[in-house]
């Protein structure tokens, strides 16, 4: 019997503005918002760029938080397949992303870079070398 497929997955973060959070993944990484609820004052959105999709969601009640502040150890929220990490790392700085790790190849044998989010959330950007 053949194995049913999956294509992706999507990440969802609880974020303290929603608003702050789609300019800083439009400007700085060049995602795009699919989806916006409601339109006005959001609490809900849906980013994507190319098959990175990620969901953010605010509520005045709970917190953001990030893994870094659970465990220090385990500081990454997303791993984002990049199969050009390095031209993704020139795109990014060209429209002014600061990265909390630089582009590298990494002591567990991947080659990337990582960026933190305005609340904290740590993705890597890269692939195995």
């Amino acid at each position: 019997m053949t194995q049913a497929k999956t294509t992706a997955i999507s990440p969802c973060f609880i974020v303290s503005n929603v608003d702050r959070t789609i300019a800083f993944y439009r400007e700085r990484l060049g995602f795009e918002t699919t989806f916006l609820a409601p339109e006005e004052n959001p609490f809900f959105a849906i980013l994507l760029r190319d098959g990175a999709q990620l969901f953010v969601k605010s509520d005045a009640e709970v917190a953001p938080l990030p893994n870094h502040m659970r465990h220090r150890f385990m500081r990454l929220d997303a791993f984002v397949y990049a199969p050009d990490p390095d031209a993704l790392a020139a795109e990014f700085l060209e429209h002014g992303a600061e990265f909390s790790s630089q582009l590298q190849d990494t002591h567990d044998g991947l080659r990337g870079f990582e960026v933190t989010d305005p609340d904290g959330y740590v993705l890597f950007f890269g692939r195995p070398r």
